[in-house]
């Protein structure tokens, strides 16, 4: 990705009235508590801006865009041949006799439909009056939260019922510390030189539990420029200044939609990335994001060569969320389609 600096020309093909409108839409009203706005095209750095106190690098929380950040390191393993997206998980915990875990597919579980049973907020027949959700437990517990995830019991068969939760995303970290440890490689470090260093990113952080295993199922912090080098990571195919980071095909998977998600007739959900399938942002229904609580994205707009990034603060969720929408209606008629 490359960056346009404040005053370089904007390309031709950019409607600049309309962008700057698209802009100022991200950031009103105040209510929206918007903390950054980041818009890239074709790589190119062609608007920003920062709410006060924010500069283009503050880590910011990114929340469940974790999620897309784990689907990403474990590509670079499927990249380097380590594991294959159609084999069944090979979870310790998993490997007695006759346990049915043991049919559950790498794939299944990045389709967020391992079919592991577990509560979570965002569940259909969640009761918020019940016990505390494993959803949450699973940043909040303390425990070994791999261990936790993997001793989950199975309610659903594998690739039949599409759910969003926790176990899902801490299960795929699992594998990746698996692999990294495996190889005698150190496994704190292994995101930075395996993702961020090829691909310029240089605020992340990311936390662990107490037993030194990544929460990337939402517990990061990144600028909105490095955020949006993720993004253009996957508009680029996964390649970056001529390397192929991800497996060819991965940036296909990741934005096509699940299976069970697909049954269930919910068309928003493909591999911990999700889709526009239910027009929820006014862009194509191709588009696919990363999302994290209080209106964290990473919209990828493959149509018009966009990488869209909006970060906030929690309490101004709401308004924030329909300032996004305006923006980016805006950006619709700034940007020309593809050709």
């Amino acid at each position: 990705m490359g960056d346009l600096l404040a005053n370089d020309p904007l390309p031709g093909q950019i409607n600049a009235t309309k962008l700057r409108q698209a802009v100022d839409a991200a950031f009103e009203p105040a209510e929206g508590m918007t903390a950054a706005f980041v818009v890239t095209w074709r790589g190119l750095l062609i608007a920003e801006r920062y709410g006060n106190g924010v500069t283009a690098q503050t880590p910011l929380e990114g929340w469940s865009m974790g999620k897309s950040l784990t689907a990403t390191l474990l590509g670079i393993l499927i990249k380097q041949g380590i594991y294959e997206l159609w084999q069944p998980a090979p979870i310790p915990e998993w490997q007695s006799a006759r346990d049915p875990r043991a049919a559950i597919r790498i794939a299944d579980i990045l389709h967020m439909s391992s079919g592991l049973r577990i509560r979570a907020p965002q569940d259909p027949d969640f009761d918020p009056s019940g016990p505390y959700p494993d959803h949450l437990y699973l940043y909040t517990g303390s425990v070994n939260s791999f261990h936790y995830a993997a001793t989950r019991p199975l309610q659903w068969p594998p690739n039949t019922v599409g759910r969003y939760h926790n176990t899902d995303p801490v299960l795929i970290n699992y594998l990746i510390r698996l692999a990294v440890e495996k190889r005698k490689e150190e496994y704190l470090s292994f995101p930075q030189r395996a993702l961020f260093d090829k691909i310029g990113i240089r605020t992340m952080v990311m936390e662990t539990d107490p037993f030194g295993n990544f929460l990337a199922q939402g517990y990061e912090l990144a600028s909105g420029r490095d955020w949006a080098r993720l993004g253009n990571l996957y508009l680029q195919d996964g390649v970056w200044n001529g390397e192929r980071i991800l497996p060819e095909g991965y940036a296909a998977f990741v934005s096509t939609l699940a299976p069970a998600w697909e049954a269930d007739k919910r068309p928003i959900y493909g591999g911990f990335f999700w889709i526009n399938g239910d027009g929820r942002f006014p862009v194509p229904k191709e588009a696919y994001y990363m999302l994290g609580a209080g209106g964290q994205t990473t919209l990828i707009i493959p149509s018009h060569d966009l990488v869209v990034v909006r970060l906030g603060h929690f309490k101004g969720a709401a308004a924030g969320g329909v300032s996004f929408r305006k923006a980016l209606a805006l950006l619709m008629e700034a940007v020309p389609l593809k050709k």
